[in-house]
């Protein structure tokens, strides 16, 4: 068994994270040959998408207490195993409605990689190393969202839809046995606590009435659902409305991630000279400037793929960014009950997500520009909550310290 501060530790992490954007990313080049087989509308097959984040939301909020009662690996494994089931009721699915509630109990299941994973590093690190492992962690993770949709793309083409839930389906029961026999419990045992009701309740009054955490937890959500408008769009903009092959989008796709690994490597190298929340600005600005080229150039009417692409891949370098920041942030402070922290901070994030996805899939018109307006919403909310909340109240870890300000 690796130790807890192994680079493989790390690898396998990111590995168990991963299976949030791989059940996100991997089928959405099946989106409209869903919709054609089950003959439904893009808002109907979009709530595939949109309840998933649903469930993925509320199922945080219950395995974070239990991770902080039981520990990360117990939580974490049958998370697994139940996202394995869901998967297979999701490829022998025959109705739209069938579908929809096996992507809500594969969320409830795909949650715990995410949350336990984010606990798991604040469990090992102090803030302010948090915040270089989540982004070297991202960097990682990146791989899969890279390489998913092509893959995605090439599965639904050849073998039909349904091949992409049975191969996600043994993705998680492989990490189930890797996180079994692969990585130590990093939870001390001192920092459990009670599942009693009143107890929760109090942990997350605590965390909740935490201005730091509102901050950064605000600020990361909207980021991410900037991200998530694009995830939910993307395939109807880039297959039904400009053309692009159902086997290529993977490879659009991968534009867009190159950007936010360009992003993550950039906030591990600043952060050795500038404060995280230095970092966490400068993303923002460049989300901001993605988010409103694309708006810009759909409002104009410049219609063709790499007017969508290219100002999100820019947005992406921002959305890089930014999230290792915020999530270290949020969690900075709250050492003892880190599971429920990154429980709610997760809650937020995928709530307000969700609701970015159906805004997209109920007022696409057709065309890029709903996507595209949303994202740059998103952009200039999140820079919002960081001048109103982040920039007053940062996070203890996050203080100047005369080794490391600038």
């Amino acid at each position: 068994m690796l130790t807890l501060t192994s680079v493989w530790t790390t690898i396998l992490l990111a590995a168990a994270v991963a299976l949030g954007p791989l059940a996100t990313d991997m089928y959405l080049p099946a989106l409209p040959q869903i919709g054609s087989d089950f003959g439904t509308g893009t808002d109907q097959v979009q709530l595939t998408l949109s309840l998933y984040m649903v469930g993925f939301a509320i199922a945080q909020l219950i395995c974070g207490p239990l991770a902080d009662r039981f520990g990360r690996k117990p939580i974490m494994i049958g998370g697994f195993v139940l996202f394995a089931i869901a998967s297979i009721g999701c490829a022998l699915a025959t109705n739209i409605e069938t579908l929809i509630l096996c992507r809500f109990l594969q969320a409830l299941g795909g949650s715990a990689g995410p949350v336990l994973g984010r606990a798991a590093v604040r469990d090992i690190y102090t803030p302010r190393e948090a915040a270089k492992i989540l982004a070297i962690l991202a960097s990682i993770m990146a791989l899969a969202p890279a390489i998913a949709p092509t893959i995605g793309g090439l599965m639904t083409a050849s073998l039909g839809w349904s091949s992409v839930f049975l191969a996600l389906g043994g993705y998680a029961l492989v990490m189930a046995v890797v996180v079994a026999f692969g990585i130590p419990e990093p939870m001390r045992p001192e920092h459990r606590q009670s599942l009693k009701l009143c107890s929760l309740l109090r942990n997350y009054r605590t965390i909740a009435r935490d201005i730091s955490f509102l901050g950064y937890t605000l600020t990361n959500a909207l980021i991410f659902s900037g991200l998530f408008a694009f995830l939910s769009g993307s395939s109807f903009v880039l297959i039904d409305f400009l053309g692009v092959p159902t086997e290529q989008f993977g490879l659009y796709f991968a534009c867009m991630v190159a950007g936010y690994v360009v992003g993550n490597l950039t906030a591990v190298r600043l952060g050795s000279r500038l404060l995280p929340d230095q970092i966490l600005v400068r993303g923002l600005l460049i989300a901001m400037a993605g988010g409103g080229l694309m708006a810009a150039l759909a409002v104009s009417e410049v219609f063709n793929v790499w007017a969508v692409i290219l100002p999100q891949a820019l947005f992406m370098i921002g959305t890089g960014m930014v999230l290792p920041q915020t999530m270290a942030g949020a969690m900075a402070n709250f050492p003892t009950m880190a599971g429920s922290a990154s429980a709610l901070f997760g809650f937020t994030q995928m709530a307000i997500a969700a609701v970015a996805g159906m805004l997209v899939g109920h007022l696409h018109d057709g065309t890029s520009l709903v996507m595209a307006t949303i994202i740059a919403a998103c952009a200039a909310l999140a820079m919002g909550c960081y001048l109103l909340l982040v920039q007053r109240y940062p996070a203890e870890g996050f203080e100047p310290q005369s080794a490391t300000s600038s």
